[in-house]
């Protein structure tokens, strides 16, 4: 019976397409010149977020390792308010560039006190700098 299983197992995992069995592929680099323009977009952020490893929060959550974590369930340590971690989104490229468009507007009674990143450009340059520098 063990054989059996052994043999079938081989077969469906043998006819499986490669992509599915593959790893998620990196994605892609992003250019100096977006990451520098996204780091002077997030110097408006410094005075209430950190995204360096082992940095303590600060009046916002540090950011280091946000990307693709719960809204409102990142840090073990902030204290989130009710409208954050109700939310329910997890952070990716779409929902910071809706977020950060303006954050009152996208969480009603969220305590961030930021009218938002207008310019599509430097938004979007801002959330390739916070995917790329909340994992290095």
């Amino acid at each position: 019976m063990k054989l059996i299983h052994a043999l079938i197992l081989t077969v469906c995992l043998g006819s499986m397409p490669a992509a599915v069995m593959a790893k998620p592929a990196k994605p892609a680099p992003v250019d100096p010149a977006t990451l520098a323009l996204g780091e002077r977009a997030f110097a408006q952020c410094k005075a209430c977020h950190s995204i360096e490893a082992g940095k303590r929060d600060g009046v916002g959550p540090n950011l280091y390792g946000f990307y693709g974590s719960k809204a409102g369930g990142h840090s073990a340590t902030f204290k989130y308010s009710a409208a954050m971690k109700a939310y329910g989104v997890t952070w990716d490229d779409k929902t910071l560039d809706t977020f950060l468009t303006a954050p009152t507007k996208a969480v009603p009674g969220t305590r961030m006190a930021f009218r938002g990143v207008t310019d599509p450009k430097a938004r979007a340059a801002l959330v390739d700098y916070l995917r790329v520098k909340s994992s290095q």
